[in-house]
């Protein structure tokens, strides 16, 4: 049984430290209020503007928002030609939509280990699962630190394969000289509430591959050859052809004036997760009970999340209990992520053991993370930092 982690019978903080909170400011409220007064609420002016300063933003030639990264994912594998008896290649280590929107259409996904240090997919590894039914490779940018992408693009480029990227994680993230964005076939961000930006529900996709970015745009709004803004405008024309089977996936004007405000916010928001990252390194690095996330110097790491790794062998207590006694001293924390390949789904479809990806299974099991977000005030830190000290102080072996 977990013995009590609050001394004297008072935790660390009088009130709840969420894990995350959003930051929406008066800009975005006021742009959302000026859409509601204007004559254009669904995808129009403010969706192009957003894709407009996003894809300089990321330096790609194009950006199409949408409604989710799921619908960023699912369009890229449709326009890509990934379809049933087609295998591609990702990590197990993620959310549940990277390998779904492979299985919605048919093809079967493949999963690699994870390095260690990065949680990111190992390309080392790659090559063993290449088969010729391999059509790409799905990389994903665990909590904000791009995968090791020179190396993969050559895999891919060896093979044939297309990359997409899942930067769920990494919007801001660069690997050595390039912004996650601009690098692979196709590029999809998530701007979910939980996210360094967001727009409520969101994603965006980008690409430098015009045809594609057509297809894709073309694809989010059921496959007709004009949207509504082409078709009602006074510049319009009510005709329209439907070129392809689609889905509903465009994003609307009313999330785009969230996300233009939010964009312009980004490096600021970006440099206080920064400052929240150093105040905790400074503070766990010399700590042997607990493992602090790795930032390779050649990459600017986005500190989406900030997981920690417990080294169970010297406390007396697991990960879970852990979380219970952070808990307790009202401190709120999650765990990214539960590998696909031990959720009940996956482990009969594809008959997968636990140990099957023995980093992705280890990493999981010794997981927290942490609260990082921009409204985190320095007393906030320093709860998290002085309640993760108490208990490894209290169960250390």
């Amino acid at each position: 049984m977990l013995k009590p982690a609050i001394i004297n019978g008072k935790p660390v903080r009088s009130s709840f430290l969420h894990p995350f909170k959003h930051s929406i400011g008066e800009d975005e409220i006021n742009e959302v209020v000026d859409t509601l007064n204007s004559d254009w609420i669904t995808t129009g002016p403010k969706t192009f503007k957003f894709e407009d300063i996003f894809s300089k933003k990321v330096n790609s030639k194009y950006a199409i928002a949408v409604n989710s990264c799921t619908a960023a994912l699912h369009l890229a594998i449709v326009a890509l030609g990934i379809e049933n008896g087609d295998e591609v290649i990702t990590t197990p280590y993620t959310f549940a939509a990277t390998a779904e929107v492979i299985i919605n259409v048919n093809a079967k996904p493949v999963f690699v280990d994870v390095e260690k240090d990065t949680y990111n997919i190992d390309p080392t590894k790659i090559e063993d699962k290449i088969t010729d039914k391999t059509k790409a490779i799905v990389v994903v940018h665990y909590a904000g630190h791009a995968c090791e992408m020179d190396k993969i693009m050559d895999i891919a480029k060896k093979y044939d394969l297309y990359v997409i990227e899942d930067a769920a994680h990494a919007i801001g993230s660069k690997y050595k000289d390039k912004t996650i964005g601009s690098i692979s076939d196709v590029t999809c961000f998530s701007f979910y509430a939980t996210k360094n930006i967001t727009t409520a529900e969101g994603g965006m996709i980008t690409t430098n591959n015009g045809d594609l970015a057509d297809k894709m745009r073309i694809l989010s709004l059921h496959g007709i050859s004009k949207d509504a803004w082409k078709r009602y405008s006074s510049e319009g024309s009510w005709y329209y052809e439907i070129l392809y089977s689609g889905y509903k996936y465009n994003m609307n004007d009313l999330q785009a004036s969230i996300g233009i405000h939010q964009l312009k916010k980004l490096d600021q928001m970006q440099k206080r997760r920064e400052e929240i990252v150093d105040k905790y390194n400074k503070s766990f690095n010399g700590i042997s009970q607990i493992t602090t996330p790795t930032a390779k110097s050649y990459t600017k790491h986005a500190w989406h999340l900030y997981p920690i790794q417990i080294n169970e062998d010297l406390l007396t207590i697991g990960r879970n209990e852990f979380i219970e006694a952070l808990k307790a001293e009202n401190i709120g924390t999650s765990v990214h992520f539960i590998p696909l390949h031990i959720h009940p789904y996956y482990k009969e479809k594809y008959d997968f053991k636990s140990t099957d990806f023995p980093n992705a299974f280890s990493l999981y099991n010794n997981e927290i993370s942490l609260p990082i977000y921009p409204k985190m005030e320095d007393k906030d830190v320093e709860d998290v930092i002085f309640a993760v000290e108490k208990i490894i102080d209290y169960y250390k072996v």
